[in-house]
């Protein structure tokens, strides 16, 4: 028995080990994106979409070994919480690669559009806060630290309020420096990517949380709807003060 625990925790090793390299990969994937849309890069934008290939291997890897353990090992209470959010935690970094992969084709589909130096300024101030996000949900996994994962939502209003500038800007550029229509749809879209991949690391800090403590955010909200529910009249019951029209 001693022996199959050991097994299994050197697994569960080996799957953060090849989660903290996903997330590498993703970390990666950020500035590149915002590399390639800043300087008009077509080669650099086709070789980050096809570099997404290397990050779907690495996904189905992470899944299979995660099922792997769960079929075999049949892990129980923080053991099957820490699979369960490896599963969860592969899902969130993969889509947030899919997004800078968006960036990169939004790129090719703008080619040749100017971009005004304010608008630059804040696409590369929200890459940065993305990749902050992403660098800190993935440090709060791995040291299974549930303090920083509760933080990390408060720290992505940062990313909200640049997005909401950035939203502003592509109007502004719009009206007074001749930004076409096709490419402020695209630039919306952009930084509702970048957006996105903060909202992704809030989640990997929920599902930090619940590896370490066993609560997630969800569970609050069903226990308000179970007390809400106990206090509940019976349908064919009356309000209370009965029917206002009464005589």
């Amino acid at each position: 028995m001693a022996e199959q625990r050991k097994s299994f925790h050197s697994e569960l090793d080996e799957i953060r080990d090849e989660i903290v390299q996903l997330g590498a990969l993703v970390s990666e994937f950020i500035p590149r994106g915002t590399e390639v849309l800043l300087t008009n890069d077509m080669k650099g934008a086709l070789a980050l979409i096809e570099a997404d290939d290397q990050l779907d291997a690495l996904t189905l890897r992470i899944e299979e070994q995660c099922y792997n353990v769960l079929a075999l090992q049949q892990p129980m209470a923080s053991d099957l919480r820490s699979i369960v959010t490896a599963v969860w935690l592969t899902g969130e970094l993969e889509r947030s690669g899919d997004l800078m992969v968006n960036v990169a084709k939004a790129a090719r589909r703008i080619y040749g559009a100017t971009l005004d130096p304010k608008l630059k300024g804040l696409i590369e101030r929200m890459s940065e806060e993305a990749s902050r996000l992403v660098k800190l949900s993935l440090d709060a996994y791995v040291e299974r630290n549930a303090s920083l994962g509760a933080a990390i939502d408060d720290i992505d209003d940062a990313l909200d309020a640049i997005h909401g500038d950035y939203i502003e800007a592509i109007f502004e550029s719009h009206a007074t420096h001749d930004l076409g229509l096709q490419a402020a749809v695209q630039l919306a879209l952009v930084g509702r990517y970048y957006e996105r991949i903060g909202d992704h690391a809030v989640n990997i800090g929920q599902r930090v949380q619940y590896m370490v403590t066993g609560w997630l955010p969800e569970q609050t909200g069903a226990a308000r709807l179970k007390a809400r529910a106990s206090f509940e009249l019976p349908a064919d019951l009356d309000p209370p003060g009965g029917d206002a029209d009464a005589t």
